[in-house]
């Protein structure tokens, strides 16, 4: 789709506004994950169910990214795509809150939701991450990434808080999902404004003539199309790299289940956590997204040692070590949804950015469907386990990281 911007939008006001948008939608579906394990297991799922569906909603996010990647560069309808899977969110999670009077068949439609919601967040990523790589052209990429990313994280900051006001008060959490549809509309409201506002992305950007270009020609066909066969190879390596790294970073909802069950935190109390996690990715995305804009990718070497701390802290014995867990863990996730973002956009040209963010999430996407089954089976029972294999997972991330940003820095 060819949408001319109109006069007075610059670069900065465009990433601000799709800040406000996030911001809303994030409301929705943080609010969502902060609460997701504990709700599924007033629902009657176990330890492994709760690792399965967190899990397998993040490898929904991020693979099916694999098919609406592609689709966004070759029909141009980024704006449509963006719109429909924020329309996703905005009404699956809302719909949670009837899950509970369901019975047994509760945990079901629960699951169900949180599917089809993660898979509006697959539905817009690819198409908005394109659009926003060509609005940051000006103001930087990683910070334009980062400011972008911490004001979603002040939505996904007050959603959580706002599941843990309606618990305190009504002792329950499906109140609290139902209050997440007026957000969900705002969002929307704000999306239909902006939709006038931003330019396409089908120009070829100011620093496409000199830019990285993709690799040597790859198979015809689907693979090449889908599969981004004809992008770099470094391109590929930066994707398992991040995917290591993701596999060793559990979800929230196994975290949360675990300290739950433990009797560490309450579960009014887990909003509260979750909001503190959010505030710190904030940080971390404005903190990283500079220095990469400074000095390049070799700031995400910072990255496989804080994945590796976490599992031996969220699963301690104390507050203290798990409070401590958590927030590495949120270091580690903004980094993961920010700033490697800038890096990808440096990487590939810019006709093909749609394609490469599907591509990169769906492997980042199969890392989290390993790592939220891994984490389901041995959090309850082996965790010493399990911080040895993300361990390893995370050895071989570093060395990944360390062969490609060392040896060629990220365009900003």
């Amino acid at each position: 789709m060819t949408t001319s911007a109109r006069p007075g939008w610059s670069p900065w006001r465009t990433v601000v506004a799709f800040g406000l948008v996030s911001l809303c939608a994030d409301m929705v579906y943080e609010g969502m994950r902060a609460v997701a394990g504990p709700f599924l297991g007033e629902l009657g799922a176990s330890a492994l169910t709760v690792g399965i569906v967190t899990g397998a909603g993040e490898a929904v996010a991020l693979v099916l990214r694999l098919a609406t990647g592609p689709w966004a560069d070759r029909s141009g309808r980024h704006w449509r795509l963006t719109v429909v899977g924020y329309a996703m969110t905005a009404v699956c999670v809302p719909l949670l809150a009837v899950a509970p009077a369901l019975g047994a068949a509760g945990v079901g439609v629960a699951a169900t939701l949180i599917l089809l919601e993660r898979a509006g967040k697959a539905v817009r990523s690819p198409a908005k991450s394109a659009l926003l790589a060509r609005m940051a052209t000006s103001t930087g990429r990683g910070r334009g990434f980062a400011v972008h990313k911490a004001m979603d994280q002040v939505g996904a900051f007050a959603g959580p808080l706002l599941l843990a006001g309606t618990a305190a008060v009504t002792g329950l959490l499906w109140p609290g999902l139902a209050l997440l549809a007026i957000p969900g509309a705002v969002c929307l409201l704000l999306l239909a404004q902006l939709r006038r506002r931003v330019p396409a992305v089908a120009e070829p950007d100011p620093e496409e003539a000199d830019g990285p270009r993709a690799g040597a020609a790859g198979p015809p066909g689907l693979a090449r199309r889908t599969l981004g066969a004809d992008l770099p190879r470094e391109f590929h390596l930066f994707s398992l790299a991040a995917a290591l790294a993701t596999a060793g970073l559990m979800t929230f909802g196994v975290i949360s289940f675990r300290f739950v069950q433990d009797g560490l935190v309450t579960l009014a109390a887990v909003p509260l956590v979750y909001a503190l996690a959010m505030a710190v990715e904030a940080v971390a995305a404005l903190a990283t997204g500079d220095l990469f804009d400074r000095y390049g990718g070799r700031v995400l070497l910072l990255v496989p040692p804080v994945v590796a701390a976490v599992p031996p802290l969220v699963f301690g014995p104390t507050l203290a070590a798990v409070l401590g867990g958590v927030v590495l863990w949120g270091v580690a996730t903004g980094v993961l949804d920010s700033t490697v973002k800038a890096y990808v956009a440096g990487l590939v040209p810019a006709g093909r950015r749609a394609t490469a963010y599907g591509v990169f999430a769906a492997v980042q996407g199969l890392g989290a469907l390993a790592g939220g089954v891994l984490a389901g089976a041995l959090a309850t029972g082996r965790p010493v386990l399990l911080a040895l294999v993300v361990g390893a997972l995370q050895v071989a991330s570093f060395g990944l990281l360390a062969r490609l940003t060392l040896r060629r820095p990220a365009a900003a």
